[in-house]
């Protein structure tokens, strides 16, 4: 059965500088994409469709997806601030585009099978792809989408250089998510408490278990007729603002909330690593190299 990896790129090159400043993760210069490519392959992915931006297309298939041509289908979708439904125009002044949810909608005419969605600068793991996979295998959609969501343990996202916001899944005792609750000030303490300290919030302790979204959902096409409405209504509401955006996990929640959509919730149990403060890059290469010490990824992926 086809099943496609849709990778969110679009903000790249600005993040990282330029794509020729990929952080270098891996003991021959692999990035963080190298690993979630290599770990899509092998979880049984038949497809990878990079959503960017055109102005930098050249090079990031220069750097980025000529590595895994020979490996997988590769196809690119691109997101564009000026993409937008008639009647609606950018607005004077605006420079960014409008969030995940039209970055998602950049590939409904390239994505015709069930897929996973990722973010570019986040590392996984193996196990995250492998349940992920075979779980889109299952989806089917009737009256009601059928989606699905790999969460993470909340301790094994955490930063130890400072805070983090995390989306805190509730979740039903079918395993279903029925609500994500986003905190912004998610830190662990010197004793190891794990708090969220938002201000103007009360101080909440927080048992570290919960089970969070790091933005890694399963859709079947459906999920592209969901947001072609949804996007026009929120730029009716939201269309002329200079920074708002259409978020994915906002979208998905409204579906759960009208009954047009269940999200399966799995869980590998793995740690998340990601970069969010700059002194993190040195733990992800520690924790790289102890998964390939363990045999989990090879010395060289390709």
């Amino acid at each position: 059965m086809d099943i496609t990896l849709l990778v969110l790129a679009a903000g790249m090159g600005s993040r990282y500088g330029g794509l020729k400043q990929l952080d270098q993760v891996g003991p021959n210069g692999e990035s963080i994409i190298d690993y979630s490519v290599f770990d899509a392959i092998r979880s049984g992915f038949t497809k990878i469709v990079f959503i960017i931006r055109k102005d930098i297309e050249d090079a990031f298939k220069e750097h980025v997806g000529s590595r895994y041509s020979d490996k997988i289908a590769v196809e690119y979708a691109f997101q564009a601030i000026d993409d937008l439904p008639i009647p609606f125009t950018v607005p004077e002044g605006r420079t960014k585009p409008w969030g995940t949810g039209q970055a998602l909608l950049a590939a409904k005419d390239v994505v015709k099978e069930p897929f996973a969605a990722i973010n570019a600068d986040d590392f996984y793991g193996k196990n995250a792809f492998k349940y992920t996979a075979d779980q889109l295998k299952k989806l089917t959609d009737n009256n009601v989408a059928d989606f699905c969501m790999c969460g993470f343990d909340l301790n094994k996202t955490l930063s130890d250089f400072g805070s983090v916001s995390r989306g805190i899944c509730s979740i039903n005792v079918d395993g279903y998510l029925t609500d994500v609750t986003e905190l912004t000030k998610i830190e662990k303490l010197a004793d190891g408490t794990v708090v969220n300290s938002a201000e103007g919030e009360a101080i909440s302790k927080l048992t570290g278990e919960e089970v969070v979204s790091m933005n890694m959902w399963g859709f079947t096409p459906k999920i592209f007729d969901y947001l072609t409405d949804m996007f026009t209504s929120f730029l009716e509401k939201q269309g002329t603002e200079q920074k708002s955006e259409f978020f994915l996990p906002f979208a998905v929640d409204e579906l759960i909330k009208s009954n047009q959509a269940t999200v399966k919730v799995l869980n590998s149990h793995d740690n998340w690593f990601g970069v969010t403060y700059s002194e993190d890059k040195d733990i992800v290469v520690e924790n790289i190299k102890e998964l390939i010490a363990a045999g989990v990824y090879p010395e060289k992926l390709f």
